[in-house]
Protein backbone atom coordinates (compact mmCIF):
# COMPACT_ATOMS: atom_id res chain seq x y z
CA UNK A 1 0.00 0.00 0.00
CA UNK A 2 1.34 3.60 -0.76
CA UNK A 3 0.88 6.53 1.60
CA UNK A 4 1.66 8.90 -1.15
CA UNK A 5 -1.38 10.84 -2.00
CA UNK A 6 -0.33 11.94 -5.45
CA UNK A 7 0.26 8.17 -6.35
CA UNK A 8 -2.84 6.74 -4.52
CA UNK A 9 -5.09 9.96 -6.29
CA UNK A 10 -3.75 8.11 -9.51
CA UNK A 11 -4.67 4.84 -8.63
CA UNK A 12 -7.83 5.77 -7.66
CA UNK A 13 -8.62 8.16 -10.05
CA UNK A 14 -6.75 7.41 -13.62
CA UNK A 15 -7.07 3.59 -13.13
CA UNK A 16 -9.63 1.11 -14.94
CA UNK A 17 -13.07 3.06 -15.72
CA UNK A 18 -11.29 6.33 -16.39
CA UNK A 19 -9.03 4.94 -19.32
CA UNK A 20 -11.65 3.37 -20.82
CA UNK A 21 -14.03 6.14 -21.59
CA UNK A 22 -13.76 6.95 -24.65
CA UNK A 23 -13.43 2.74 -26.00
CA UNK A 24 -15.89 1.08 -28.40
CA UNK A 25 -15.84 -1.93 -26.62
CA UNK A 26 -15.22 -2.91 -23.17
CA UNK A 27 -14.67 -6.17 -21.40
CA UNK A 28 -13.44 -7.76 -18.01
CA UNK A 29 -11.79 -10.91 -17.32
CA UNK A 30 -10.93 -10.95 -12.92
CA UNK A 31 -9.07 -7.53 -12.27
CA UNK A 32 -8.54 -7.04 -15.93
CA UNK A 33 -10.16 -4.24 -18.04
CA UNK A 34 -9.56 -4.96 -21.87
CA UNK A 35 -10.80 -2.49 -23.82
CA UNK A 36 -10.81 -1.97 -27.77
CA UNK A 37 -10.21 1.52 -29.31
CA UNK A 38 -10.18 2.82 -32.92
CA UNK A 39 -6.28 2.79 -32.84
CA UNK A 40 -6.17 -0.89 -31.12
CA UNK A 41 -6.77 -2.84 -27.73
CA UNK A 42 -5.34 -1.49 -24.21
CA UNK A 43 -5.21 -3.46 -20.51
CA UNK A 44 -5.95 -1.74 -17.95
CA UNK A 45 -6.41 -3.20 -14.24
CA UNK A 46 -6.50 -0.92 -10.56
CA UNK A 47 -4.47 -3.74 -9.50
CA UNK A 48 -4.14 -7.38 -9.85
CA UNK A 49 -5.29 -8.47 -6.63
CA UNK A 50 -3.38 -10.59 -5.75
CA UNK A 51 -2.79 -12.81 -9.58
CA UNK A 52 0.32 -14.12 -9.29
CA UNK A 53 2.06 -17.44 -10.95
CA UNK A 54 0.02 -19.77 -13.33
CA UNK A 55 -2.96 -18.46 -12.91
CA UNK A 56 -1.40 -14.96 -13.80
CA UNK A 57 0.10 -16.92 -16.75
CA UNK A 58 -3.28 -18.68 -17.63
CA UNK A 59 -4.73 -14.74 -17.35
CA UNK A 60 -2.17 -13.32 -19.86
CA UNK A 61 -2.98 -15.72 -22.23
CA UNK A 62 -6.52 -15.27 -22.09
CA UNK A 63 -5.79 -11.96 -23.06
CA UNK A 64 -3.99 -13.03 -25.62
CA UNK A 65 -6.68 -15.18 -27.04
CA UNK A 66 -9.15 -12.85 -26.47
CA UNK A 67 -7.11 -10.06 -29.08
CA UNK A 68 -6.47 -12.67 -31.54
CA UNK A 69 -9.38 -14.45 -31.89
CA UNK A 70 -12.90 -12.31 -30.83
CA UNK A 71 -11.18 -8.89 -32.24
CA UNK A 72 -9.89 -7.69 -35.22
CA UNK A 73 -7.12 -5.16 -34.08
CA UNK A 74 -3.54 -5.44 -34.99
CA UNK A 75 -2.17 -4.99 -31.53
CA UNK A 76 -3.35 -4.34 -28.08
CA UNK A 77 -1.16 -2.77 -24.98
CA UNK A 78 -0.76 -4.06 -21.71
CA UNK A 79 0.17 -0.82 -19.42
CA UNK A 80 1.86 -1.87 -16.45
CA UNK A 81 3.02 0.52 -14.06
CA UNK A 82 6.07 0.49 -12.11
CA UNK A 83 4.69 -0.12 -8.29
CA UNK A 84 2.36 -3.17 -9.55
CA UNK A 85 2.86 -6.40 -8.01
CA UNK A 86 3.78 -9.17 -8.80
CA UNK A 87 7.20 -8.03 -9.59
CA UNK A 88 7.87 -10.10 -12.09
CA UNK A 89 4.29 -9.32 -14.55
CA UNK A 90 6.89 -7.93 -17.21
CA UNK A 91 8.69 -11.36 -17.43
CA UNK A 92 5.36 -13.02 -18.10
CA UNK A 93 4.14 -11.14 -20.54
CA UNK A 94 7.69 -11.19 -22.30
CA UNK A 95 7.03 -15.18 -22.43
CA UNK A 96 3.71 -14.78 -23.92
CA UNK A 97 4.55 -12.73 -26.63
CA UNK A 98 4.75 -9.16 -26.04
CA UNK A 99 7.50 -6.92 -26.65
CA UNK A 100 8.29 -4.02 -23.92
CA UNK A 101 8.45 -0.96 -24.83
CA UNK A 102 10.65 2.19 -23.77
CA UNK A 103 9.52 3.00 -19.54
CA UNK A 104 7.99 6.54 -19.33
CA UNK A 105 7.87 8.18 -16.20
CA UNK A 106 4.11 9.10 -14.39
CA UNK A 107 4.06 13.06 -13.72
CA UNK A 108 1.66 14.46 -11.32
CA UNK A 109 1.41 18.15 -10.07
CA UNK A 110 -0.91 21.28 -9.46
CA UNK A 111 -2.16 22.65 -12.75
CA UNK A 112 -1.07 25.88 -11.19
CA UNK A 113 2.25 25.08 -11.61
CA UNK A 114 2.50 24.74 -14.97
CA UNK A 115 0.07 27.47 -16.31
CA UNK A 116 3.53 30.64 -16.62
CA UNK A 117 4.84 32.84 -19.10
CA UNK A 118 7.14 31.37 -21.44
CA UNK A 119 8.64 33.46 -23.39
CA UNK A 120 8.97 32.55 -27.60
CA UNK A 121 11.83 33.90 -29.28
CA UNK A 122 11.50 33.88 -33.20
CA UNK A 123 13.23 31.06 -35.05
CA UNK A 124 15.11 31.41 -38.65
CA UNK A 125 12.13 30.63 -40.41
CA UNK A 126 9.96 33.30 -38.21
CA UNK A 127 7.97 33.90 -35.07
CA UNK A 128 6.45 30.78 -32.85
CA UNK A 129 2.46 30.86 -32.59
CA UNK A 130 0.57 28.74 -30.25
CA UNK A 131 -2.78 28.12 -30.69
CA UNK A 132 -5.60 25.75 -29.53
CA UNK A 133 -7.60 23.72 -32.83
CA UNK A 134 -10.93 25.04 -32.72
CA UNK A 135 -14.00 23.12 -34.77
CA UNK A 136 -14.31 24.47 -38.16
CA UNK A 137 -13.29 24.23 -41.51
CA UNK A 138 -9.66 24.59 -40.88
CA UNK A 139 -9.83 21.45 -38.11
CA UNK A 140 -9.31 18.73 -40.04
CA UNK A 141 -6.16 20.33 -41.68
CA UNK A 142 -4.83 21.62 -38.58
CA UNK A 143 -5.21 17.91 -37.20
CA UNK A 144 -3.71 16.41 -40.11
CA UNK A 145 -0.43 18.27 -39.35
CA UNK A 146 -0.66 17.87 -35.97
CA UNK A 147 -0.70 14.51 -36.40
CA UNK A 148 1.81 13.82 -39.24
CA UNK A 149 4.37 15.68 -36.83
CA UNK A 150 3.70 13.57 -33.87
CA UNK A 151 4.31 10.29 -35.67
CA UNK A 152 7.32 11.41 -37.31
CA UNK A 153 8.65 12.29 -33.68
CA UNK A 154 7.30 9.12 -31.62
CA UNK A 155 6.43 6.63 -34.58
CA UNK A 156 5.17 3.52 -33.65
CA UNK A 157 1.45 4.15 -35.54
CA UNK A 158 -0.46 3.53 -32.38
CA UNK A 159 -1.32 7.09 -32.02
CA UNK A 160 -5.09 8.35 -32.71
CA UNK A 161 -6.57 8.23 -35.84
CA UNK A 162 -7.76 11.66 -37.45
CA UNK A 163 -11.42 10.48 -37.26
CA UNK A 164 -11.03 10.02 -33.56
CA UNK A 165 -9.73 12.89 -33.05
CA UNK A 166 -12.67 14.96 -34.85
CA UNK A 167 -14.40 12.85 -32.78
CA UNK A 168 -12.64 14.46 -29.46
CA UNK A 169 -12.84 17.49 -31.20
CA UNK A 170 -16.24 18.43 -31.87
CA UNK A 171 -17.44 16.59 -28.59
CA UNK A 172 -15.17 18.78 -26.97
CA UNK A 173 -13.73 15.80 -24.73
CA UNK A 174 -10.42 17.10 -25.82
CA UNK A 175 -7.94 20.02 -26.66
CA UNK A 176 -6.11 20.07 -29.17
CA UNK A 177 -3.12 22.51 -29.02
CA UNK A 178 -0.46 23.39 -31.63
CA UNK A 179 2.57 25.74 -31.82
CA UNK A 180 3.14 26.82 -35.51
CA UNK A 181 5.85 28.46 -37.32
CA UNK A 182 4.20 29.18 -40.66
CA UNK A 183 2.64 26.71 -42.32
CA UNK A 184 4.73 23.89 -40.20
CA UNK A 185 3.14 22.45 -37.04
CA UNK A 186 6.55 22.00 -35.34
CA UNK A 187 5.02 20.63 -31.77
CA UNK A 188 1.63 19.44 -30.80
CA UNK A 189 -0.89 18.18 -28.17
CA UNK A 190 -3.91 17.22 -26.55
CA UNK A 191 -5.70 18.10 -23.24
CA UNK A 192 -7.59 15.85 -21.85
CA UNK A 193 -9.90 16.08 -18.64
CA UNK A 194 -10.65 12.57 -17.46
CA UNK A 195 -14.71 13.23 -16.08
CA UNK A 196 -15.78 12.18 -12.61
CA UNK A 197 -11.92 12.88 -11.78
CA UNK A 198 -9.34 15.70 -10.51
CA UNK A 199 -7.42 15.36 -13.52
CA UNK A 200 -6.44 16.12 -17.32
CA UNK A 201 -3.58 14.66 -18.94
CA UNK A 202 -1.47 15.96 -20.81
CA UNK A 203 -0.39 13.75 -24.22
CA UNK A 204 1.89 14.02 -27.56
CA UNK A 205 4.65 17.87 -27.27
CA UNK A 206 6.47 16.28 -29.72
CA UNK A 207 8.14 18.69 -30.98
CA UNK A 208 10.21 18.79 -34.05
CA UNK A 209 14.12 17.73 -33.99
CA UNK A 210 15.54 21.38 -35.42
CA UNK A 211 13.02 23.23 -33.06
CA UNK A 212 13.77 21.83 -29.93
CA UNK A 213 15.88 23.80 -27.01
CA UNK A 214 13.86 27.19 -27.68
CA UNK A 215 10.89 26.64 -25.07
CA UNK A 216 8.02 25.50 -27.22
CA UNK A 217 7.19 22.39 -25.39
CA UNK A 218 7.01 24.37 -22.08
CA UNK A 219 4.81 26.96 -24.11
CA UNK A 220 2.10 24.46 -25.30
CA UNK A 221 2.08 22.35 -21.76
CA UNK A 222 1.54 26.11 -20.39
CA UNK A 223 -1.12 26.96 -22.41
CA UNK A 224 -3.01 23.47 -21.65
CA UNK A 225 -2.52 24.07 -17.91
CA UNK A 226 -3.90 27.23 -18.11
CA UNK A 227 -6.92 26.29 -20.05
CA UNK A 228 -7.25 23.13 -17.41
CA UNK A 229 -7.57 25.70 -14.51
CA UNK A 230 -10.26 27.19 -16.50
CA UNK A 231 -12.37 24.41 -16.68
CA UNK A 232 -11.48 23.83 -12.56
CA UNK A 233 -9.10 21.18 -13.17
CA UNK A 234 -6.46 20.93 -10.07
CA UNK A 235 -3.92 17.99 -11.33
CA UNK A 236 -2.26 17.73 -14.74
CA UNK A 237 -0.75 13.87 -15.16
CA UNK A 238 1.45 13.12 -18.05
CA UNK A 239 3.42 9.71 -18.80
CA UNK A 240 6.93 11.36 -20.32
CA UNK A 241 10.22 10.49 -22.04
CA UNK A 242 13.29 10.95 -20.47
CA UNK A 243 13.59 13.94 -22.98
CA UNK A 244 9.98 16.02 -20.85
CA UNK A 245 10.66 14.93 -17.99
CA UNK A 246 13.13 17.55 -16.65
CA UNK A 247 10.76 20.27 -18.12
CA UNK A 248 8.04 18.89 -16.14
CA UNK A 249 10.21 18.82 -12.76
CA UNK A 250 10.88 22.44 -13.73
CA UNK A 251 7.73 23.29 -13.76
CA UNK A 252 6.53 21.42 -10.32
CA UNK A 253 5.40 18.14 -11.26
CA UNK A 254 6.40 14.83 -9.51
CA UNK A 255 7.67 11.66 -10.86
CA UNK A 256 5.16 8.77 -8.67
CA UNK A 257 6.05 5.56 -10.45
CA UNK A 258 6.76 4.11 -14.38
CA UNK A 259 4.78 2.82 -16.99
CA UNK A 260 5.79 0.30 -19.45
CA UNK A 261 3.81 -0.63 -22.37
CA UNK A 262 3.88 -4.39 -23.19
CA UNK A 263 2.36 -5.05 -27.01
CA UNK A 264 0.93 -7.72 -28.60
CA UNK A 265 1.26 -7.39 -32.23
CA UNK A 266 -1.16 -9.87 -34.92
Amino acid sequence: MTTDPLLTAYDDQLRTGAEMARATSVDQDGPLWRAVFDHGGFVSYRDLGGVSGTALDALVARTVAHYRDDTDVESFEWKSRGHDLPADLGDRLVAHGLVAEPVETVMIGEASLLAVDVPLADTPDGPVVVRRVLPGPTAADDLTRMLAAQESVFGGGRGPSLASSMRELEKDASEFWVAEVGDTVVCGGRLTPVEGTEFAGIWGGSTLPDFRGRGIYRALVSARARSALDRGIRYIHSDCTDMSRPILERSGLRAVTTTTPYVWTR
